[in-house]
């Protein structure tokens, strides 16, 4: 368990960091008295996260800080139109997905990190996960931890970065999120279902028992997967309500 008092989340509004923004206000676990969340608007085609980053962190009580960086990044499916197969290989790095974002992580840390220093905060909170990474680099534990390490020396402080589904399976962090119960009078594990967002087309018009979006992208392949499995294995309960 961290012995700091303040965490500043990176918050995208999907399941792993809404996930971790729990995790963080639990007393039973990050158990942060003070905590603040950053979100990222860079040109992703599923900017509704953002929204729904809002809507989860107003019922929470968490301050949001929304940072523009768009047009820094480029050369993802991601970034372009509905058009782009998120499904395909990555035009300029064939071993990885279309959805790779080149150098996303590694912006979003610094710009969490460069804000949080303004704001007091020497620990960082992200969603980071090798396990089902979706075959992007940058959610490795090696790359976290040089991150942490190069921040620390940029900012001539200890910073630290949690990634508490760092070693999760997409099952794994569902079961967490039951396991957190109630956080701040809410859910979490409904919470996740009903307001998170994680598919690619940032379609929320078909509600499924693991949430919304289709089932013609990873991400929302993965979490439905690790919804089944997380359901027959017993560790959550299903939502027999939904569509």
């Amino acid at each position: 368990m961290p012995d700091s008092s303040d965490a500043l989340v990176l918050f995208s509004g999907g399941q792993d960091s809404t996930t971790c923004l729990f995790w963080a206000l639990s007393p039973d676990h990050g158990a942060f008295d003070r905590v603040e969340a950053v979100a990222f608007r860079y040109g992703q085609r599923h900017a509704v996260e953002i929204e729904q980053a809002q809507t989860i962190a107003q019922a929470a009580g968490v301050p949001l800080t929304v940072l523009d960086l768009s047009g820094l990044l480029s050369g993802s499916a991601l970034l372009a139109d509905e058009a782009a197969d998120t499904n395909a290989a990555h035009s300029l790095a064939p071993d990885l997905p279309a959805s790779f974002v080149p150098g996303r992580n590694a912006l979003f840390l610094t710009a969490a990190a460069s804000f949080g220093f303004t704001r007091g905060f020497s620990d960082l909170v992200g969603g980071m996960c090798q396990t089902d990474y979706s075959g992007y680099p940058d959610c490795r534990l090696d790359f976290v931890e040089s991150q942490a390490q190069t921040l620390s020396l940029a900012l001539d402080t200890d910073l630290r970065i949690w990634t508490p589904l760092m070693s999760l399976t997409k099952a794994e962090t569902w079961r967490l999120a039951a396991d957190l119960g109630t956080v701040r009078g809410l859910d979490v594990l409904e919470t996740v279902r009903e307001h998170s967002h994680t598919d690619y087309h940032g379609d929320r018009t078909e509600r499924h028992a693991w949430g919304y979006g289709r089932l013609d992208n990873p991400a929302s392949v993965l979490r439905a997967k690790g919804y089944a499995e997380a359901v027959a294995k017993g560790w959550i309960p299903d939502d027999a309500s939904a569509a």
